[in-house]
């Protein structure tokens, strides 16, 4: 499984990409087939003084594809909310197969 966290209009700290790093390890508990797992974060509403934090995940298993859009007031709380539906689409797609 290869991992790409891409941060768009701003540079992630160390402490933000252990966390996504950390929760993505958990994926292949609910598929053991994941081919290529990509996390965009993302702020949103520059212009404003309001920024919203977005996390995107894309989960790439063959002859599927997970996306998730997440967004709050934190990344982490957009990444954990958009990591529970990803775990949750996946274990999903992995029960009509089996």
């Amino acid at each position: 499984m290869t991992l790409n966290i891409q941060s768009v209009r701003f540079d992630a700290d160390e402490k933000l990409i252990e966390h996504v790093n950390k929760k993505i390890a958990k994926l292949s508990t609910y598929h053991d087939r994941i081919i290529k797992v990509d996390v965009f974060l993302k702020l949103d509403n520059v212009v404003h003084t309001i920024k919203d934090k977005v996390a995107e995940i894309k989960v790439t298993i063959p002859k599927n594809e997970v996306f998730v859009k997440s967004s709050s007031k934190s990344f982490e709380e957009s990444f954990d909310n958009a990591f529970e539906s990803v775990c949750t689409q996946i274990k999903r797609k992995k029960e009509k197969l089996a």
